[in-house]
């Protein structure tokens, strides 16, 4: 299958500081499904609610795709320290439908996290949009404590693969490390379910707020290229 590509204007880049970045995004939306968006994954591209895109950026190639092999996945001593600390956690994966509460935390999460951005101010609409995707099964992987909503990861699940889409969490409770509690999951249900990866969007080496990636090894990393053709994963142990 081809599909048409266009790219975007240039606009300020969200993690390099005085870097300008832009977009190749895939234009036939109405051509996408679970299994063409796995050969995208697999070609660097990632979605924003119903959009594909990836980085392509004038003179700047340091976004790279990283993906876990689930099946060869060995969590470290911090990340099994993770694993037994949120053992008391509820988990219950639900189809994704925005609930109010979820909104109410992703807005706490942001606040905190990302005051001032735009996705601090988001409405429920935009949120959803952002979140979900009409052509893909998206679901929410919820965490509860005593029935009280902790932490929410939107995943994509695809024939090959689970792709990490969003994760929000209470604030206040950074000593739990929900986030990568979340990507250890995550790779659990991949593996469960017989998936081979599991994405987790772009890995900038000079970007400190994406330095946790690189935790989860081994992990593959699609270097960018001049020339999409050359790119191919590389492993990284």
């Amino acid at each position: 299958m081809r599909l048409s590509l266009g790219l975007t204007q240039e606009h300020s880049c969200s993690y390099l500081e005085n870097h300008m970045a832009r977009s190749l995004m895939v234009m036939d939306e109405e051509l996408l499904s679970p299994h063409t968006y796995d050969a995208l994954l697999a070609h660097g591209y990632r979605r924003s609610g119903d959009h594909v895109y990836r980085p392509w950026c004038d003179g700047c190639r340091q976004c790279h795709a990283v993906r876990v092999p689930v099946e060869r996945f060995r969590p470290n001593r911090s990340q099994r320290r993770c694993w037994n600390l949120n053992r008391d956690l509820d988990l219950r994966w639900v189809p994704a439908e925005l609930t109010d509460e979820q909104y109410a935390l992703y807005l706490a999460y942001q606040a905190r996290r990302h005051a001032g951005g735009a996705m601090a101010e988001s409405s429920f609409m935009e949120t959803q949009e952002f979140l979900l995707a009409s052509w893909n099964d998206v679901r929410f992987l919820e965490m509860r404590l005593a029935g009280e909503l902790l932490c929410v990861a939107v995943t994509d699940f695809q024939p090959l693969s689970l792709s990490a889409v969003n994760t929000f969490f209470r604030p206040d409770m950074h000593k739990r490390s929900l986030g990568s509690y979340a990507i250890l999951q995550q790779i659990a249900q991949a593996n469960q379910e017989g998936r081979q990866w599991l994405y987790l969007g772009y890995w900038i080496p000079d970007c400190r707020k994406m330095a946790y990636k690189s935790a989860f090894r081994p992990i593959e990393v699609r270097a960018p290229l001049a020339d999409m053709q050359d790119e191919k994963w590389v492993e990284r142990c």
